[in-house]
């Protein structure tokens, strides 16, 4: 019985530990097939990043060359307008340009009118930089032939703490002069300008300089008594003008100002005159006072003072100016003519009147592309001889701009207007279509 009883445990042992072999068998197969597709699954991802490593360089050579590619060919912009820039960036032209067509009706008095329409202006304008310079050429088809079109023609650079201008310029002096004719408030500037107190001398030929710091400008210029058009001559004249912005919040602006022009007619110079234009363009004049280049007791000479103020606050913007001209006469006296406007306007919509603080000048509110946005304007204007009896015009405007875009324009002006000298008091509705690019 012992001997059975010992086999039988005998056989048990060799049983268990042939099953515990069988089962340690078992595992080492299966931790072997792991560890083989470990290696599999490792030789992959190492075959997988050798090709991303490669596919890295190829991508990153490819950008090189885009790269190199985009530095060493001239860039093409058509936003806005047309601009080319050189690969090396050295040269850069613009090409950009206007067209004002207006319509003008009458509801005359004393003096005659006549209603009818006409290109107010049709520019071309090249402008860009050359190593350095800035170069800027504009012509206005509509203002004639030959070189009565010229308008600014000039070089200019950053130089001396700001801007050296050499050519064919607006001298600095009238805030409504210096702004462009694309983003005055009403169809015509007022009498300060050369609308008015500086009649026919816009453009000058000279040099200029311009400063400007974060909340002001200061400017000046010398010029001969010539622009492109007109005769040679050696009348001179200089000019200044100095703005300030104390307070200039993004949507609240203060601004002031002041100019001072001097014009010494000398030999071969036209005679100047003040002019007004008391019930709009293409209707009747009135002329203001006159100088003349003469030998003798004559004075010959012009000057000017000029106050400006400005006020924006969100939709709402004002605007005045007034000037005093000192115009030299034949028996060595002068007369003296006053020059005043007030002018406003309210953002019906949104939107609200630019500040550029580089310039000390307003300019036109900035239109979403998808909306258009409407402006109230009305402006009071008078200009005056202190010096001879009843010589004084006044101007009354209401009008309505529509922005249609970033670059169209509709302005309607209604004007009323009256000539104390011949009691004349006219009217004109004004419809102008804007395009500027």
């Amino acid at each position: 019985m012992q001997r059975k009883t010992l086999a039988l445990a005998v056989t048990l042992a060799l049983a268990a530990t042939s099953f515990s072999a069988a089962a340690q068998d078992s595992r080492d197969a299966e931790i072997a097939a792991l560890k083989q597709q470990l290696m599999d699954l490792a030789a992959k991802v190492q075959e997988l990043e050798s090709r991303t490593d490669a596919q890295s360089d190829v991508n990153l050579d490819t950008a090189t060359q885009l790269d190199n590619l985009s530095n060493n060919v001239a860039k093409v912009e058509t936003k806005g307008g047309i601009k080319v820039t050189s690969a090396d960036k050295n040269f850069e032209a613009s090409l950009g340009g206007r067209i004002h067509f207006d319509a003008y009706s009458f509801d005359s008095d004393v003096a005659a009118t006549t209603d009818t329409t006409e290109f107010r202006r049709a520019r071309l304008t090249l402008s860009g930089k050359a190593f350095g310079w800035e170069y800027k050429m504009e012509n206005d088809f509509a203002a004639g032939s030959n070189l009565d079109g010229f308008r600014d023609l000039y070089i200019a650079r950053n130089m001396l703490g700001g801007k050296v201008t050499i050519g064919h310029f607006k001298p600095y002096r009238s805030m409504e002069e210096l702004t462009s004719s694309n983003e005055i408030l009403l169809m015509e500037r007022p009498s300060t300008s050369a609308t008015g107190i500086y009649s026919g001398r816009q453009f000058q030929q000279g040099v200029g300089y311009l400063k400007a710091g974060s909340n002001y400008t200061f400017g000046v210029s010398a010029f001969n008594m010539r622009s492109a058009p007109t005769a040679r001559t050696e009348g001179m004249g200089i000019s200044g003008r100095a703005t300030w912005a104390p307070i200039d919040s993004g949507t609240n602006t203060l601004h002031l100002g002041g100019s001072y022009s001097h014009e010494n007619l000398n030999k071969g110079t036209p005679s100047v005159s003040a002019v007004s234009n008391y019930a709009g363009r293409r209707g009747p004049s009135l002329t203001m006072a006159t100088t003349s280049a003469a030998i003798g007791a004559n004075d010959s000479q012009v000057d000017t003072f000029g106050l400006e103020a400005a006020y924006r606050n969100g939709p709402f913007f004002v605007q005045s100016e007034y000037a005093r001209a000192s115009f030299g006469q034949a028996n060595g006296g002068s007369q003296d003519v006053d020059a005043f406007y007030v002018q406003g306007s309210f953002m019906l919509n949104g939107g609200l009147k630019v500040y550029k603080g580089a310039t000390g000048v307003f300019g036109s509110p900035v239109v979403p592309a998808d909306k258009g946005l409407w402006e109230l304007v009305a402006r009071y204007d008078v200009i005056e001889n202190q010096d001879l009896l009843d010589t004084k015009t006044t101007s009354a405007l209401l009008g309505m701009n529509y922005y249609i875009n970033p670059n169209m324009r509709v302005m309607l002006n209604w004007t009323q207007g009256k000539n104390d000298k011949t009691g004349d008091e006219p009217s004109q509705v004004a419809l102008r279509t804007q395009f500027a690019f």
